[in-house]
């Protein structure tokens, strides 16, 4: 079998994988289970942005290939104003999960693309994750029966992290590179960055290669350097 399909050249980083998920168990259990196809709940995370939920999304993709089963990771705000093309054949996924519903509230045309996507798959006997900031009915889309048919999904709530666990994740995914970020570098990082986690991957594997580059650790007057630059 194939492995997760993921539109527009997007793969799965080390660092988003479910065992890397820092807190929600819970919710990390239901989203394994969905992507190894052990339960058929369809499954609905919401949460602000930077609690998570691209992460599970293609930590699920991954996880779902691990055990032989197609998977599709479809981020909704690329694919706005196009959805039915960048949807057309793809329930044959044995797991969608589309990210960013909030993209396409108040485009009738995607709206109707993902409500006609959402029963095609349930009749193929795929499984649906989908991600969003909001509950189904404060999104503002304007299809009821896609209201409705999100509104059947078991939903997950996640929150952001607080300071502490992006400390946590982010020292984690220092060490996962070989990198070691000790507390002065930390502070000095989260005082200076944006906090979010996507963004401070990101400035981990620019400083991960700089870093080998230049055969230095990761001292505050190597990061002073490297954020000026």
């Amino acid at each position: 079998m194939t492995g997760p399909q993921l539109p527009l050249n997007l793969r799965a980083a080390p660092d988003q994988r479910l065992d890397a998920f820092h807190g929600a168990p819970a919710v990390v259990a239901a989203v394994a289970a969905a992507a190894r196809g052990q339960q058929p709940d369809w499954l609905y995370l919401q949460g602000p942005v930077g609690a998570g939920k691209t992460h599970l999304l293609l930590a699920a993709c991954a996880e779902a290939a691990q055990a032989d089963r197609r998977a599709l990771y479809l981020p909704l705000p690329a694919v706005a104003g196009q959805l039915a093309g960048a949807l057309a054949g793809q329930e044959s996924a044995a797991l969608a999960c589309l990210d960013g519903l909030e993209a396409i509230a108040g485009r009738r045309e995607d709206e109707e693309a993902l409500f006609h996507f959402h029963n095609r798959l349930r009749a193929a006997g795929g499984i649906a994750l989908y991600a969003a900031r909001s509950a189904p009915a404060a999104l503002g889309l304007t299809l009821p029966d896609l209201v409705t048919r999100l509104g059947q999904c078991t939903r997950l709530t996640l929150e952001s992290l607080d300071e502490d666990g992006r400390r946590d994740v982010l020292r984690a995914r220092a060490a996962r590179r070989g990198l070691v970020l000790d507390d002065a570098a930390l502070d000095y990082l989260l005082r200076r960055v944006d906090r979010d986690l996507a963004s401070l991957t990101a400035l981990l594997d620019r400083l991960d290669r700089a870093s080998l580059a230049a055969q230095r650790r990761l001292t505050i007057p190597f990061l002073r350097e490297q954020l000026r630059g």
